[in-house]
Order: structure tokens, then sequence, then C-alpha cells
């Protein structure tokens, strides 16, 4: 039997590929198994496995259901808090040595906390080191916001408050200088 060097990875321990089980489960089914399929444990365990790959494909291609209507923002909010290790800011500890965290996980927090206004979408948020040296858990926030079309100007204090709020007591940095932009304005 010739192998094809894609699916040779994918040999049971009886010798037999995956693929050709794959392609005789039908035939199985329609009890024109050979003696090594009726007997083989291996062959067995995975054909059982792949019927219910199959089932549940087949269902997912049946599922005619239209996807929720944020199913964007929750992609993007995904994409956002994901986690890549850039800078990390110090952190304040009463343990001996110092504590990090990077600088996308206190952009997550902000993020949220400027997301729990009514009426506000966080989008980007960078946070930097502040020039003031002197103090080590200071830091500057650039934070990018989209805004309903009926939104209350006001609020931008709210979203100003509850981001210096969650800076302060989820993180335990001080921000030293927030700046907000307004990227985008949606419908509500």
């Amino acid at each position: 039997m010739a192998m094809n060097h894609a699916t040779q990875d994918y040999l049971l321990p009886c010798g037999r590929d995956v693929e050709q089980v794959w392609e005789r489960l039908d035939e199985v089914d329609a009890g024109r198994a050979d003696a090594h399929e009726l007997d083989c444990p291996h062959c067995r365990a995975t054909r059982e496995s792949l019927l219910v790959l199959r089932g549940l494909t087949q269902e997912l291609a049946d599922d005619d259901t239209e996807p929720s209507p944020d199913l964007t923002s929750r992609i993007m909010s995904a994409v956002r808090a994901e986690v890549r290790r850039r800078d990390l800011v110090p952190l304040a500890s009463p343990e001996p040595g110092e504590v990090r965290v990077s600088d996308q996980a206190v952009a997550a927090v902000l993020r949220f906390a400027a997301d729990s206004v009514a009426g506000v979408r966080a989008r980007g948020c960078r946070v930097l080191r502040s020039p003031d040296m002197t103090d080590a858990l200071a830091v500057d926030v650039e934070l990018s916001i989209a805004i309903a079309h009926d939104f209350d100007h006001d609020s931008l204090d709210v979203v100003r408050e509850r981001v210096t709020a969650a800076a302060g007591a989820r993180v335990g940095l001080r921000l030293t200088r927030l700046d907000l932009t307004v990227e985008d304005i949606y419908d509500a």
C-alpha cells in the first residue's frame, strides 16, 4: 500500500491510516467491514470519534441561525484582549521584589472602565510610562472611544472619572495624563 506523505503522520497503532478509516465510514456502517475493521480497537475508537465529528460538522452546516448582532464587537473585544507582552508596568506590592504587569493588561482594565459608561465603546488604549520618573507608579494613557450619536458630552467627565478610578483601585497606578480621543460616532 503506497502512503501519501500528507497523511503518513496519522497512522494508528495498528498501521491503518486515519484517512482510510474516514473514507470507509459508510462502508462499515453498511455492514461491509473487513475482518480488521471489525476486530481492531484502534480503528473502532477512531471510527466512533470520526462519526461524532461528522455528526457535529453536519449540525453546523445545517444551522441557518443568524449570528448575534454584537458578534463583531465581541470578536474585536477578544482581539483587543489578546495579550502580547510588550512593555511591563511596575506595580506596588507589599512583598519584597518587583511586580510587573503588561501594559496590555492595564489597557484592558481601562477599556472596560470606559465601556461601563452608557453610550461609550472603548477602542484603542495605550499605556505609557509617565515622564515623571520620580513616581514609578505613574502612567500616561491615550484612550480612543466611539460614542453614540445621542451621547451627552458632559459624560466624558464620567469616562475620565471611571478610567482614573479603575487605574488606581483595580491596578494601583496613578494617571498623570489621560488623553481621550473620540474616533467614531455610532447609532445606538
